[in-house]
């Protein structure tokens, strides 16, 4: 896998603008289909003070702005203007798959083996990056402790590690 480098201003401003456009339009779909639900399939009239009966209606106009938007995004995530943020969200995936599976390699590690060692090299450098772009200077520095320790390992075996050589299947070997 391939380490980008991301400009971290342009990355947080596409990502806020995809943020609130997000957020936006889930609350924009869900008061539409509620709303054309509610007039379709609701309950006539309603009585001050209390519920319509049309719970259900409005629950399922979110569902149907959940299923909207999640169709608009499958539509338009190969866009050029979204590779940042799929990069990132890529990572992010595969750190999830790395961490399920941390107590298992980071033992192999410490005995040398050079496939633990790039797999933890490849997690804290790219781990170290996202939180770079996501301003996580809370747990940075924990990051960089770990880095510098799979470093040490490396040196001590004398393995030279390459972060190109990390694949997604040498996660499924442990």
């Amino acid at each position: 896998m391939t380490l980008q480098k991301i400009n971290k201003e342009e990355y947080r401003k596409k990502m806020n603008l995809l943020l609130v456009s997000l957020v936006g339009s889930l609350a924009l779909f869900a008061i539409v289909f509620g709303s054309i639900l509610i007039e379709l399939f609701g309950s006539a009239g309603s009585i001050s003070g209390e519920a319509t009966g049309n719970f259900h209606l409005n629950v399922l106009g979110v569902i149907l702005s959940v299923a909207l938007n999640a169709f608009i995004a499958s539509r338009v995530k190969g866009h050029d203007y979204f590779k940042e943020a799929l990069y990132v969200w890529n990572l992010k995936q595969t750190h999830n798959q790395i961490y399920r599976k941390l107590k298992r390699i980071q033992p192999k590690a410490e005995q040398g083996d050079r496939e633990a060692l790039t797999i933890l090299y490849f997690y804290y450098t790219t781990q170290k990056q996202v939180y770079d772009l996501d301003n996580n200077t809370l747990t940075i520095k924990t990051v960089q402790q770990s880095l510098d320790n799979i470093l040490e390992l490396s040196e001590k075996w004398s393995i030279e590690l390459d972060i190109e050589a990390f694949s997604k299947d040498l996660i499924a070997k442990f």
